[in-house]
This record gives C-alpha cells, sequence and structure tokens, in this order.
C-alpha cells in the first residue's frame, strides 16, 4: 500500500472495512442485484460501524479524519462486486451531504447530516430533472416563498436513493432563469405533495434504487435554504468535485478489481493446450491496462491530495474523472473478451462489471462536459 498517503489508522479503517464487505456484503450481492435493492439496514449497519463519517466532524458523530478515508471507502467497497449498491453508499457519503457539512446551519446539520452519518436516514441528491442533466443551469423546479415557506413544484429525474430517501439535498430555481436564480435547500420527503412518480429501470447498476420524483405544492420551510439564496449554481459546481473525485477513485479500484479477477480466470482456464495468459496476445494487452490503471491512479491520487490539502483541484478532478472513467470502460470490455462467452453470461462477475461500468462516463457530468470544463480551464476558449 502507498505509504505517501496513506498512514496506519487509514490502514486499519481499510482492513475493518474490507472485512465488512467481505462478510456481510459480498455474499447477498447477487441476491440484492435480482431483487433491484438491498435492505435499508445496509446504511444503518455502516453507520454504526463508522464507515459513513470518518471524514466529517466528532461534533456529528463522524471520525474527525481527512479526505483518505474517503479514498479508503470508495476504492474497499468496490470489492462488494455491486457497482448499484457502492453507488448508493457514495451518494450518502460524498455526494449528497459533503455540501450540508460545508454550508449548512447547525440546525441543519443536526436535523440531517448528523442522523445521515449514523446510518438512521437516507441522503439522495435532486440535480437532475426530465428535461436537463449535465445542463444544471436549465433546471426548472421552482420554490416560491410564500411567507416563511418555500413552495416546491417540479420534477427530479436519475436519482439514486430517491424512492427510500429521508431527505434530498434539492436544487432548486428561487430566481430568474440561468445560473444565477438557483438555490439548494435540505428538503425533507415526508412533505404533502412529494411522490416518487416512477422507478427507473436501468441497464446496470440494479442494487441501487433510481427514481424520478414529483414535486406538487410541497412546502418547507425557508430556515432549510443551504447558504445563500440564488447562490446554489455555486454550490453545485463545488460540489460536483467531490462527487467527481470519489467517482475516479471508485472507477481506478473497480479496473483494479475487474482486472486482477480477469488474470486469474485466465490462469485457470485453458484454451489450445495452454492457460488463456499463456497467449503473448493477453500478456500484453493485460500489461497494457495494468500500465494506464497505475497512471490513472497516481492522477487520482494526486487530485485527492490537493483537494485533502483544501487547495482548487478541479483541473485535476476533471482529468480523473475524464480519465479513469474511459479507461474503466475500456478494461472491462477487454477483461469481458478474456472471458470469451462466460464473460457474456449473469454466472461470472465480469458481465455485471462491463454493465456497471457504463455509467461512470454518463453520471455526475459526461466525459463531454469533462473535456470541455478541461478546454475553459487550460485557457482554449
Amino acid at each position: 500500500m502507498l505509504q505517501t498517503f496513506f498512514r496506519e489508522e487509514h490502514e486499519i479503517f481499510r482492513k475493518s472495512l474490507r472485512e465488512f464487505v467481505a462478510k456481510e456484503l459480498v455474499p447477498h450481492v447477487d441476491a440484492w442485484e435480482r431483487a433491484e435493492e438491498f435492505p435499508r439496514e445496509i446504511f444503518r449497519r455502516c453507520g454504526a460501524l463508522g464507515f459513513l463519517g470518518p471524514h466529517y466532524s466528532e461534533a456529528l458523530g463522524g471520525g474527525g479524519g481527512d479526505y483518505w478515508y474517503s479514498v479508503v471507502w470508495g476504492e474497499e467497497l468496490v470489492r462488494s462486486g455491486s457497482a448499484g449498491l457502492n453507488m448508493a453508499l457514495m451518494v450518502q457519503t460524498d455526494m449528497a451531504t459533503p455540501i450540508l457539512d460545508e454550508i449548512g446551519s447547525e440546525e441543519q446539520k443536526r436535523e440531517f447530516l448528523a442522523p445521515a452519518i449514523q446510518g438512521k436516514k437516507i441522503a439522495a441528491l435532486g440535480i437532475s430533472e426530465p428535461g436537463c442533466g449535465s445542463d444544471v443551469a436549465a433546471l426548472t423546479t421552482t420554490a416560491r416563498r410564500v411567507g416563511g415557506d418555500y413552495v416546491i413544484n417540479g420534477a427530479k429525474c436519475w436519482i439514486t436513493n430517491g424512492t427510500r430517501a429521508d431527505f434530498i439535498t434539492l436544487a432548486v430555481r428561487t430566481g430568474g432563469p440561468g445560473h444565477s436564480g438557483i438555490s439548494l435547500v435540505t428538503f425533507p420527503t415526508d412533505v404533502p405533495g412529494f411522490r416518487v412518480a416512477k422507478k427507473i429501470k436501468k441497464m446496470g447498476n440494479h442494487a441501487s434504487d433510481t427514481a424520478e420524483l414529483v414535486f406538487e405544492d410541497c412546502k418547507i420551510p425557508t430556515r432549510y435554504l443551504l447558504g445563500e439564496e440564488n447562490r446554489g449554481f455555486h454550490y453545485i459546481m463545488t460540489n460536483f468535485q467531490g462527487e467527481r473525485l470519489i467517482a475516479a477513485v471508485a472507477a481506478v479500484a473497480g479496473a483494479q478489481f475487474a482486472l486482477d479477477y480477469t488474470v486469474q480466470y485466465t490462469k485457470e482456464r485453458r484454451t489450445f493446450g495452454r492457460p488463456i495468459l499463456g497467449h503473448q496476445v493477453w500478456r500484453h494487452t493485460f500489461a497494457d491496462l495494468a500500465t494506464e490503471i497505475e497512471a490513472a491512479r497516481w492522477l487520482t491520487y494526486r487530485a485527492c491530495d490537493l483537494a485533502n490539502r483544501g487547495q482548487d483541484a478541479t483541473t485535476e478532478i476533471t482529468m480523473a474523472k475524464l480519465f479513469a472513467g474511459e479507461l474503466l470502460n475500456r478494461v472491462v470490455d477487454r477483461c469481458l473478451q478474456a472471458h470469451g462467452g462466460f464473460g457474456y453470461s449473469d454466472e461470472f462477475r465480469i458481465s455485471r462489471a462491463f454493465r456497471d461500468a457504463r455509467l461512470i462516463t454518463i453520471g455526475g457530468g459526461t466525459s463531454e462536459i469533462m473535456k470541455e470544463i478541461l478546454s475553459k480551464r487550460l485557457g482554449w476558449m
């Protein structure tokens, strides 16, 4: 393990998490994938074991640690073999809650963040809509001030944890058109007028629920506003950095897991009188992939190091998300090919990895959006 970044306490956390994944997640993953959901109790169990908030403050029930605990979290969850399960848990820890910690009031942190760290409340992030995904500035869900309340109307789509979330970190339009009229609020889902329109069937990530949500005259107190009104676009762009970084971490770990799994398979499976790994074409293919994975790992760790030290890592995070996401898809494609016909069956985990990996270049900002951001950051526009 790389001692440059990971200290003894990180490795203790890693060992505990790895044992949990092996004993309490892996044996049930196939059933959860078929059921297209996993028990709510997993959130509570992870919270009780301290897995949901090691990088949050101790005052909120967290561990008071640094960002490298999140890196360990993203790397070890991959061992479950279910990207849907992993995504649902990482939304809880690294996508829906960081902005609460950063700009939420003490009251909001006690009401929403602390129970999320404990696993007692499930969190979701509500930004994408049926009519806009990556184009955040075009969102149309409105929040109109009426006395001391916001009255919310609209819809959200592609929301992980959406069918059972207890609260949503929700993007709404409080002002005029464009990016300057957007705000963020904490939205408890027990509010009248809120409903789950449907659970979305997906190509992959089956163990996580993904929903389309509807808001019809939903009233929440204005004290649920996160930060300043009409500053939401800025907050969302800041929050995206953490989402994209943990996605890059998981993508690199997923690529490594798929390669290791496939190398072992090709040692055991024989064709033309020798193990598949005995054929030069596959040894060279795997050598190329191993080299690219190592490059992706260090690019991602560079971004993690900058973020951990509180520096602007937007360029590095964007590069890591782009490179690691595209690489993961190349790796699982080659690994499935090495499995031959078995790779196309559900009998082997590589077929699930192939389906699940496809989301990484779409969710959290498409590869095309990453390239556009880099074009701006590098001064080409």
